[in-house]
């Protein structure tokens, strides 16, 4: 039985990365999918364990091939997800996470229509600011860049299936577990979920 595509998508500093490493841990069958990007890899990222790092070239060749499930050109760098990955993992009965942008969500929307889309929130935008200028790793003219794009982006919550506000990781979640026990309660999978509420 194949398994769900789970999409978490929102704007820069909603905490999807975050969230998703937290869903992780709570649900271990879980497959978090790995992303492919042509910008630099930052200190102390791994090759095809944070991220697939191709050559612009590559990237655009497997364009052309239909190779990737969803793409963006994100402030100037390649990103998105080959779908092979994501295929095999789905026909093995595993769930899968995808954490992608709002233009790559809305493309998996159009190529796997039978994937679940939530949209991660911010419970301001005055936190999303103060979340990325904590990180500390963007210039002044790439947090302008991020905030004026996520005005756009926070347009986009109707586009999807669920609406998740990260205030708290752990509530988050909790409600994005809920989710998941719902859909597969809803195509009648059910079974295949292993929930610790222990855990």
């Amino acid at each position: 039985m194949r398994g769900i595509l789970f999409v978490v998508s929102g704007p820069s500093g909603a905490g999807k990365g975050t969230v998703c490493r937290a869903l992780t841990e709570r649900l271990p069958s879980i497959h978090l999918s790995v992303s492919a990007t042509t910008r630099p890899a930052r200190s102390g990222e791994i090759d095809q364990v944070h991220y697939y790092f191709i050559s612009r070239t590559d990237f655009q060749e497997r364009i052309a091939r239909l190779e990737m499930l969803e793409w963006a050109d994100v402030y100037g760098d390649y990103y998105g997800t080959p779908r092979e990955p994501v295929d095999r993992i789905l026909d093995q009965g595993r769930d899968v996470i995808l954490e992608i942008d709002v233009q790559g969500a809305l493309q998996v929307r159009g190529r796997m229509p039978e994937a679940v889309l939530l949209f991660l929130s911010p419970p301001s935008f005055a936190e999303l600011e103060r979340r990325l200028r904590n990180r500390g790793t963007d210039t002044e003219e790439k947090i302008e860049k991020r905030l004026n794009w996520a005005h756009r982006e926070l347009n986009s919550f109707p586009s999807y299936d669920y609406v998740v506000i990260n205030d708290r990781v752990e509530a988050a979640v909790e409600k994005i577990l809920a989710v998941m026990v719902a859909e597969r309660c809803r195509t009648k999978r059910f079974q295949l979920m292993d929930l610790n509420p222990n855990s």
